[in-house]
């Protein structure tokens, strides 16, 4: 269930993800704004930098309410995060506003949230979404305002988050500061490794040959049977179950501009590879768990490898104390060159269209972010906590610079994906399941699209 797994940990750690609850970290800023001001909108100006020229307006000491799954509040842990929380109280005092944090369960999330959209009363002046939950069905009945002409400040926002992953018919309806996302690859057991004698795996990153023949290869290596029993109690691999991360790392796709992906060469080399894994015997069989057994699998210690995200560590430190754990990016597929990472369900900050004067509150959003960082990269503190050992920290600097989003189950309720999956890693002929599948995927996306 590996589009489950993703959506678990993309939005369930403040990703780096924090994950999404999740996924990809949340971008600890603030700001939200209200509904009403007692100013005439005022148009934010673009310098040539990039950035908003300051605005001036008075909110008449409205609350602002900023809605999501987690807490958005800004932590002060850091000196960025230090200088963020200044920024929002100089702009509380100055725009006349206070800011709430309002948390929701996330299973309770969709729900309360698009229920008070169609009700034109919105839970919050700014909404964090998921794509899926709003594109195309609620942007289509006019229930945001777009963005993408308050979003030009590089320095602050991800233009890939307003310009591709919230875009429908042209408009950018989110915004999104910080990072991309969780840096996804391959946790590997370094102690494992070393007892196995295996060559140690940083070097096939080192040498520019970590690819899927060396994947496999590695796998193999670290296949044993130990006590001569004829059955292996080492592993090379937790689970075959690894599609979306291979889509991601070759560059290919289920879904394309609305339409099924099957047949395109990059896919079919993706499911090759899956297939591969499963009948060549190269992953850890299933022992019937659900989408935990392949983390429980890596724990015990006796797996070499397990396809994961980089929040995924904490808990690693946590239960295998003893043992030294290392990252690695994902493989690159044979049509990809450079390393990926991957999201199925970006999420992004959102503004109801029922909301006046979404300039200013882009504008706050902006102000409070628009710092100078005392660090190299976005993710630098977060990494360098996670990891301490420095070609780790690279590996998931590396990983995290490109992330592919997969489009799949969690964008198309009535696709047989664990379906299709499934005839893929039962051995399944690659041609023929695509030739079963691809009319029935098409008739989930046309569900979704022309309605």
């Amino acid at each position: 269930m590996v589009l489950v797994w993703c959506l678990v940990l993309i939005l369930m750690a403040s990703c780096s993800s924090g994950s999404e609850r999740g996924a990809t970290n949340p971008d600890s800023s603030g700001g939200n704004s209200a509904e009403g001001s007692t100013d005439a909108p005022a148009k934010p100006d673009e310098k040539e930098a990039g950035g908003t020229t300051e605005m001036d307006f008075d909110m008449g000491g409205r609350t602002i309410k900023w809605v999501s799954w987690y807490d958005e509040s800004i932590k002060e842990d850091n000196p960025d995060s230090i200088k963020k929380k200044q920024n929002l109280d100089e702009l509380m005092k100055k725009h006349n506003f206070k800011m709430e944090y309002v948390i929701i369960d996330y299973a309770e999330y969709v729900n309360k949230v698009t229920s008070s959209l169609l009700a034109g009363e919105p839970i919050g002046d700014i909404i964090r979404l998921a794509r899926p939950w709003m594109i195309p069905t609620l942007v289509k009945q006019d229930l945001f305002s777009p963005v993408d002409e308050y979003t030009k400040n590089q320095n602050v926002f991800i233009q890939q988050y307003t310009n591709d992953y919230s875009q429908f018919e042209g408009r950018g309806y989110g915004f999104r500061a910080g990072i991309n996302g969780a840096s996804s690859g391959i946790f590997y057991n370094r102690t494992l490794m070393g007892k196995l004698g295996l060559k140690p795996l940083q070097e096939y990153v080192n040498e520019d040959n970590w690819n899927w023949e060396t994947f496999i290869q590695v796998a193999k290596e670290a296949n044993k049977d130990t006590n001569n029993d004829g059955k292996l109690d080492i592993w090379g691999l937790a689970s075959a179950s690894i599609l979306v991360q291979a889509l991601a790392a070759n560059d290919a796709n289920i879904v394309s501009e609305g339409k099924q992906n099957l047949e395109d060469p990059k896919t079919k080399e993706t499911l090759s590879f899956i297939s591969r894994l499963a009948t060549e015997h190269i992953a850890r069989p299933t022992e019937g768990g659900d989408w935990t057994e392949p983390g429980q699998f890596f724990r015990q210690g006796n797996t070499l490898m397990y396809a994961g995200s980089d929040y995924e560590m904490d808990g690693f430190k946590k239960d295998m104390p003893d043992l030294d754990i290392g990252f690695l990016p994902f493989p690159k597929g044979p049509s990809a060159t450079e390393y990926h990472s991957h999201l199925t369900i970006p999420n992004y900050l959102t503004i109801p269209k029922a909301v006046e004067h979404p300039e200013q509150l882009v504008y706050i959003y902006e102000k409070i972010n628009d710092i100078e960082s005392i660090y190299d990269y976005p993710k630098q503190s977060t990494l360098e906590t996670l990891f301490k050992n420095e070609d780790d920290i690279h590996n998931a600097k590396m990983a995290g610079e490109i992330i592919n989003v997969v489009d799949g189950k969690d964008g198309y309720p009535s696709m047989p994906y664990y379906e299709f999956l499934g005839e893929i890693l039962e051995g399944n002929s690659v041609s023929t399941v695509i030739g079963k599948y691809k009319e029935p995927f098409q008739a989930s996306i046309d569900e979704v699209w022309k309605k």
